[in-house]
């Protein structure tokens, strides 16, 4: 016979490697595939919904290693029981049907009993492909090299649910890998998932839900960045805590702002910094606007934003010689974000915890400052370690007598 190798590319897939046999005397042929592409990092489970005749009709990537079940029939065709195939759902399920009627003939003399159960089966898993009631089709592939079509890529698929998940021991053993005998950092995993809960809106008291991430920032240390997003509303809010302890000591940091460049560099504001800019008399105290995780160009803009929001400074009420200082204090600010005009630009976090990026790390830079300072009684007792007791705060044993 003749052997055709035909290397092709999915779709929103990868490539793989179709293989096609066919003989002449006796007209047998058969199809085979094989990924092009290595094992991937994560093994890979797809679950479909099937509700209609299109969705029998879906392509569907199956490697020798994939299982696949149908839940509501109790029905699963096991890892390296098949070899990998290029097809669709029905095609799945007729490959099903012709594998147990193989053996039916031999079985209806030998057994009658099991015969006439698998006749049954064989009609349950035709019925199937009417798709009278709906059903669930799961292929689960701990290589990550199989693959059921969504006809509305790059859309979102409702009917179609895919998880990505780290492989076991007994899978990594199966595929031949060797397996690390050092369990996961738990930390490294926080690094490198989103993680998800439920939550009301700040706004509309809508359910909505809240991402929270942990980033390492170079040369600092690690921040926890948590965003809101109300589907309800729009309301959309961001906020940064910091990943560590307080500092032993409070932090000061001053920029020095001479070019357009400096309002790139990174900036992490906590909820305990203040900011200062003296050329603008201007101050924030710490709590206003939270803690974000930005560059200095976005701070300054949230800062315009929030003095041109300030309702003491809007309406009917707001004299004219209030309205006109408002107006020149923000065309200040607004020289300094368009990079025509010089200042400074002081941080100070008694915690320790916030960040402005050094562009010429690990060097010095010349236009930054960071001063280390030891916090006051008041900054202590703001920060509630005063009543903190790390020290010998366990409860003394009772003397017996």
């Amino acid at each position: 016979g003749v052997t055709r190798l035909l290397l092709t590319r999915i779709p929103f897939f990868k490539e793989i490697i179709v293989s096609s046999f066919c003989c002449d005397s006796c007209s047998w042929s058969n199809t085979e595939i094989q990924s092009a592409g290595r094992i991937q990092e994560q093994g890979v489970r797809y679950t479909l919904s099937v509700t209609s005749r299109q969705d029998m009709n879906r392509e569907v990537v199956k490697t020798d290693c994939a299982s696949a079940r149908i839940p509501e029939l109790d029905f699963e065709i096991p890892a390296f029981s098949q070899k990998g195939v290029l097809t669709t759902i029905e095609g799945i399920i007729d490959r099903a049907v012709a594998g147990l009627e193989q053996d039916q003939p031999a079985r209806r003399v030998t057994d009658g009993e099991v015969a006439r159960k698998i006749d049954e089966f064989i009609g349950k898993l035709r019925q199937l492909k009417e798709v009278n009631c709906p059903f669930t089709f799961i292929l689960d592939d701990p290589s990550g090299n199989s693959f059921v079509e969504s006809p509305r890529a790059p859309q979102r698929d409702e009917a179609l649910v895919v998880t990505h998940y780290r492989r076991s021991p007994q899978q990594c053993a199966l595929l031949g890998l060797e397996v690390d005998a050092k369990p996961p950092d738990a930390a490294e995993d926080l690094r490198d998932e989103v993680l998800q809960f439920n939550t009301n809106c700040p706004e509309c008291n809508a359910p909505a839900s809240t991402n929270m991430k942990l980033v390492q920032i170079p040369h600092f240390k690690e921040v926890i960045i948590m965003a809101t997003n109300c589907d309800s509303c729009g309301h959309r809010t961001n906020e940064v805590k910091s990943g560590g302890a307080i500092e032993l000591r409070g932090t000061r940091i001053t920029l020095r702002i001479t070019d357009p460049s400096d309002m790139t560099r990174d900036i992490l504001k906590s909820e305990t910094c203040s900011v200062e800019i003296p050329e603008l008399e201007f101050e924030l105290g710490m709590g206003a606007l939270g803690g974000k995780f930005t560059t200095l160009e976005g701070l300054l803009k949230d800062i315009r934003d929030l003095v041109e929001k300030n309702p003491f400074t809007l309406g009917d009420s707001s004299t004219p010689s209030r309205t006109g200082k408002l107006q020149e204090f923000l065309g200040k600010l607004q020289e300094i974000i368009d990079g025509k005009a010089k200042a400074h630009f002081i941080m100070d976090d008694p915690a320790g915890n916030s960040y402005l990026q050094n562009v010429y790390a690990p060097e010095e830079d010349p236009e930054l400052s960071v001063q280390r300072y030891e916090r006051t009684f008041e900054q202590n007792e703001e920060l509630g370690l005063n009543d903190m007791k790390t020290e010998g705060y366990e409860p003394e044993p009772a003397s017996g007598r």
